[in-house]
């Protein structure tokens, strides 16, 4: 007599058979009442004689006693396997990657911390606004995403020297207005993309550039100098710890 599967029953209190030659898999669910656990029976190719299957509420623990008719014990069942998670949760958890490892999150936070106490001191020092918010989005993708293209030296120092060039440009044709600025994002933008040094925060410097209109002569100099600066500590410290990623995956 061949089972292949029981998916629901009240209660076991024993089976008996002249020849049971194979059992595929047993599903018990509900207690002595009503069961509520699962538990599977797997790759039984004979089994003589059963003559009783205790189950217990407990999803960790499968079949107290399984009487052969031998009297021999059997071999202890693993524990069955978790229940799915529901498909709504697997739907909100969406596919993002998995978090980082406690090690390497404060790895990053601490240098990208570091970097930027850096810039500030150096501003201190000179009593001119070094640390502007593109330079904290710049140091926040060198140390969160060392592999993209957008935290390549290639692209942080090209991609923030076009967007000064582009941000001055639209002041000194259109002067200094929202508009402007959100023409000179638009227009970095296609820049980058053009020349193959995508680095989204530069778009912010054009449109900071366009706003405020700092001088050049200070601005420039501190800028491409500060991200020189973010480039060379994203290759220090990726090297400080041996597990973390390396960085750059290229210079060029």
């Amino acid at each position: 007599m061949s089972i292949d599967s029981i998916n629901r029953i009240s209660s076991i209190d024993s089976v008996d058979a002249d020849s049971l030659e194979a059992i595929d898999s047993l599903d018990v669910i509900g207690t002595a009442d009503r069961l509520d656990a699962v538990g599977t029976l797997d790759a039984t190719d004979t089994l003589d004689f059963i003559d009783t299957v205790d189950v217990i509420d407990d999803p960790g623990h499968v079949l107290d006693a399984v009487d052969a008719g031998d009297d021999t014990p059997g071999p202890a069942l693993p524990p069955a396997s978790p229940a799915a998670p529901p498909r709504v949760r697997t739907r909100l958890a969406g596919r993002a990657p998995a978090p980082p490892s406690r090690r390497a999150a404060v790895h990053s936070v601490g240098a990208v911390t570091a970097v930027l106490l850096a810039l500030v001191a150096i501003g201190s020092v000179i009593h001119e606004p070094v640390l502007i918010p593109p330079l904290a989005a710049s140091a926040a993708i060198i140390h969160g995403a060392p592999r993209l293209p957008l935290a390549q030296p290639r692209s942080v120092i090209l991609g923030h020297l076009m967007c000064v060039v582009i941000g001055y440009a639209v002041v000194a044709v259109a002067g200094s207005s929202p508009w402007g600025a959100a023409v000179a994002a638009g227009v970095s933008l296609a820049a980058m993309t053009l020349t193959r040094c995508p680095h989204s925060p530069a778009c912010a410097t054009a449109v900071v550039i366009v706003l405020n209109t700092p001088a050049p002569a200070t601005f420039v100099p501190l800028l491409m100098g500060s991200t020189a600066l973010l480039v060379l500590a994203g290759w220090a410290l990726s090297r400080s710890r041996p597990s973390s990623t390396r960085y750059p995956a290229y210079w060029w």
